[in-house]
């Protein structure tokens, strides 16, 4: 059984959509700007601008007569100013996360060295985080390396690694 569209039904899937008369306002030139990093929205806005003005430049010193050109071309010059204040503005997101991630796995270290071991139930009790960001920074430093994982009734317990001289003192100790 074929199903076709009828072009009525396009028309409204289009204008729910937010395209009228065949135009998308998330359209950069044909490219997918929404899937782009912000790093690449702003190189993008950064080449079409420089081309712009390579080109309103070369017109007006070489063929003068030919103006208007640049009024023509020159419309390319406003959506790219957008993705480019939209590159910045996803640059800084990022680095806000990638801070505040920091801050969360400082957060963290120091409340194992606080404590000496941690289970996730106590991480997030003893910190900002949820059991489960706690569970899953505290297997994710596990699997690196950088924790020790301590099994004891059932539970699992993560430490900071200690001094192979302070592991004998307290076997010594025991």
């Amino acid at each position: 059984m074929l199903v076709e569209k009828r072009p009525e039904q396009e028309l409204e899937q289009r204008r729910r959509r937010g395209r009228h008369h065949g135009y998308d306002p998330d359209d950069f030139f044909g490219l997918e700007v929404e899937k782009m990093n912000p790093r690449a929205q702003v190189w993008v806005a950064v080449t079409v601008l420089a081309l712009v003005t390579a080109g309103a430049a070369l017109v007006l010193t070489l063929v003068p007569w030919l103006f208007w050109l640049i009024f023509v071309f020159g419309w390319m010059v406003f959506p790219a100013f957008g993705l480019l204040v939209k590159g910045i503005a996803g640059l800084s997101e990022e680095r806000t996360e990638l801070s505040s991630a920091n801050g969360k796995e400082r957060e963290l270290l120091q409340a194992l060295q606080r404590e000496g071991e941690l289970t996730p139930a106590r991480a997030a009790r003893e910190t900002t985080l949820t059991v489960a960001e706690a569970d899953r920074m505290l297997k994710e430093l596990a699997e690196g390396g950088h924790l020790e994982v301590r099994v004891r009734g059932g539970g699992l317990f993560y430490a900071l690694w200690e001094p192979e001289g302070a592991a004998r003192e307290l076997e010594d100790r025991g």
